[in-house]
Parts: structure tokens; sequence; C-alpha cells
């Protein structure tokens, strides 16, 4: 399971212009499933994210983690993060997961990290969505479960 987190002070997602979810300070994540993973990635990733120290401190150090700044995530399904693109000139799918394995995965990944206590709004899986953010730092981190070692 692959998270691209970027450190928002805004984000917005919208489907059929119609805002459906929206934060005003903490992580939009875009998550995309592989075909071979299972629960055990997405409690890794959230477990990973709910304590990960990325947010400042008063000295202006990365040195707290989104819970210690009341800050809360967009969660986005994003199935191109598990493209491969190293042969020709058009990505290959196939190693994403099927759309209801991957639905069910992302589905467990909003509810595993709205348990550790973070505020969790999300896009709408399948659906062409418009998102907008505002990068803070800007600060970018790709997470990928299957390298967690």
């Amino acid at each position: 399971m692959i998270a691209v987190l970027q450190r928002a002070s805004h984000g917005k997602v919208t489907v059929d212009n119609k805002v459906i979810g929206e934060i005003t300070h903490g992580l939009v994540i875009f998550v995309g499933a592989m075909h071979d993973d299972d629960e055990s990635d997405c409690e890794f990733l959230t477990d990973k994210i709910a304590g990960f120290r990325i947010f400042n401190d008063e000295n202006g150090k990365m040195n707290k983690s989104i819970l210690e700044v009341d800050g809360s995530a967009l969660v986005i399904s994003q199935f191109t993060l598990c493209g491969d693109w190293r042969k020709g000139r058009r990505p290959s799918f196939t190693k994403a997961a099927p759309p209801e394995k991957g639905r069910a995965l992302y589905e467990n990944f909003i509810l595993r990290l709205g348990s550790k206590g973070v505020p969790v709004q999300s896009g709408e899986f399948g659906a062409m969505m418009e998102v907008e953010l505002v990068n803070d730092g800007p600060v970018t981190f790709v997470l990928d479960s299957k390298t967690k070692v």
C-alpha cells in the first residue's frame, strides 16, 4: 500500500461540483492499494502516519505528530500510485488491487486512522474528483508499506 502525505494548511475534494471533504490543517493523504496488500498494510501505515512527527514545534523543527497539533486528514483514493511506468509510455495498472479489494482497503485505512484519534474526511472511491490543497512547507512524504524495514 502506498500513501503520499502532504502537510497542508487547507485541503478540499469536490465531486460533481459538491464539496465532499475538507480540512483546514493537517494532512492530505493519497492512498493506493496494491493487489497483494491486506489489512496489515493499513495497520502499518496508519500507525506510522498517526505518530509521524512532520509538524513544526515552537522552534520550527519537525517534531510533532498530527495528533499533537490537533490536525485532521483528508484521505483520497488514488490507484494511479500503483502504476508501473518503467516500460513503454503508458503506465500499467496490473499491480493495483481490483476495485472491490481496493475499496475495502481504502475504507479500512480511513477507519483505522480515525480510530487512532485523527479526524478524517475523505474523497469518494472510484469517482472523478477535483482535489485542492495548499501544501504547507512544502512537506511531502511517500510511504510504502512493502518497504517498512
